[in-house]
């Protein structure tokens, strides 16, 4: 039998069958089918390597970009709806974080990914619409003050979980908590680049 958090009343083969649901819809790589579809090959080979949007925005194809961030933001909604809507709030917590690790290691590309914060944000409209829209501002506050989109996706990911969990909602918080900490291990070059005073902004090519 899995492990279960106290209060929970899900069955292992919920758990399972929540995860796998969240993992397969997150593993989707729209960045990827988005570009080829449009005849620019393959987005891992452009800029950063990256599939997120932000690496497809350096095609300068923004209608793609911005194609590829909401396919990348939906996959983790729908993950999260049709696990509630089926097997209750628990499952769709579980399936938000399926589809989080679908995206960062989807097996259609040998587990490899994006770095997760459209699917993050995607989640949180899922499980929390409110604070996605506390997300968004945050983002858009410290992108305009910095022009760092790493930066700003960062700190509102840091928002989050502390919102939820001083608001009481513990097992959303802990899930967002995981989820960030996930983020900032991904964003370690974009820290050190931050750091280093070398990280590109945004509207900066390269």
């Amino acid at each position: 039998m899995l492990p279960q958090p106290v209060g929970w009343d899900l069955s292992a083969s919920l758990v399972v069958a929540a995860l796998v649901l969240g993992y397969l819809l997150g593993s989707i790589p729209f960045g990827l089918i988005l570009t080829r579809l449009a005849g620019l090959g393959d987005i891992r080979s452009i800029g950063s390597g990256n599939i997120g949007a932000t690496n497809v925005l350096r095609t300068g194809n923004k209608k793609l970009a911005a194609a590829t961030l909401v396919g990348d933001a939906l996959k983790g909604t729908a993950a999260v709806l049709i696990a509630g809507h089926f097997w209750g709030p628990e499952a769709a917590i579980l399936a938000g974080l399926g589809a989080f690790l679908g995206h960062i290691f989807s097996v259609w590309l040998r587990f490899k990914g994006g770095k997760g914060v459209a699917t993050y944000l995607g989640v949180l409209i899922g499980l929390a619409w409110p604070i996605a829209l506390l997300f968004a501002a945050v983002w858009i506050a410290v992108a305009y003050v910095t022009r760092y989109s790493s930066l700003a996706a960062l700190i509102a990911s840091l928002v989050v979980p502390v919102v939820l969990l001083v608001a009481g909602d513990l097992q959303k918080g802990c899930l967002f908590a995981v989820l960030a900490l996930i983020l900032f291990i991904k964003h370690r070059a974009n820290i050190g680049r931050l750091m280093a005073g070398t990280e590109s902004r945004i509207g900066q090519k390269g």
